[in-house]
């Protein structure tokens, strides 16, 4: 009993689930395909969908996405890791596709919504795919250098998927709440990207079981992830988002 008394209290932890990350995995390949099913998946099931073709090449990569991150979060839990490794230059590649057809869309978006004169708009909504794309693309960068630090890069490779997952969300809030015609503004985001942050807690939660505190990545990268959407909207109309967007949007293509 003395012995007991004197010695410090201990967190008591649980044992980490092989298949905790294989399951986020699966609820980002739900909310990708829920979240894009009334604005994308239905329309082009029924022929309604019309679209130039870099948007079905950039929602393909960004889903296909989703599906990679299962198959290899699976591989590491089934304890397949030399075959994760071996097919990672995959994700290299179609991360490096997102990137740049990510940005493609958000221009051409841009300059569909100058033609029909709403130019001011949609330089200001620019921000919320370009920032997202970016915040993307930096995550995922993070994630390659800590590639011998597994419990770093699988959490990385986490939240780089939340961070595009507010534009699957995003589409119901517009189909459902958007006025008919209204151009979506910087911040409309902030309630999708909420959403798709219970993602991460959902990863907090689990490290406070396992680990007794949550990981830096959730800390820092979850932190930089709610910083980045609080400012979107009054970035969006800074002098110098309005020349970044304006060089972005010029560019041949």
């Amino acid at each position: 009993m003395a012995y007991a008394a004197d010695t410090p209290a201990r967190t008591i932890v649980r044992p980490e689930s092989k298949f905790f990350y294989f399951y986020l995995s699966i609820a980002c390949v739900a909310v990708a395909f829920l979240g894009f099913a009334p604005t994308y998946w239905v329309p082009i099931a029924t022929h309604s969908f019309k679209a130039n073709p870099v948007v079905h090449i950039h929602g393909m990569l960004f889903f296909a996405w989703t599906l990679y991150l299962v198959y290899q979060s699976w591989l590491v839990a089934a304890g397949r890791v030399a075959k994760h490794r071996t097919v990672g230059l995959i994700g290299v590649s179609l991360a490096t596709a997102m990137t740049i057809f990510g940005y493609l869309v958000a221009i051409a978006s841009v300059r569909n919504a100058s033609a029909a004169g709403l130019a001011p708009q949609a330089i200001g909504f620019m921000i919320v795919p370009v920032t997202g794309i970016t915040f993307f693309a930096v995550t995922v960068i993070a994630a390659l250098v800590k590639i011998k630090q597994p419990q770093a890069h699988k959490r990385l490779m986490i939240l780089a998927t939340v961070a595009i997952l507010p534009a699957a969300i995003a589409r119901w809030f517009l189909t459902f709440l958007a006025p008919p015609g209204a151009f979506p503004t910087p911040g409309v985001d902030l309630a999708p990207s909420a959403l798709s942050g219970l993602i991460l807690v959902a990863g907090i939660v689990h490290d406070w079981r396992t680990r007794g505190k949550p990981h830096a990545v959730y800390v820092v990268g979850g932190s930089l992830f709610v910083v980045v959407h609080l400012l979107e909207a009054p970035v969006s109309q800074t002098a110098v988002w309005q020349s970044v967007a304006g060089w972005m949007t010029s560019l041949p293509g």
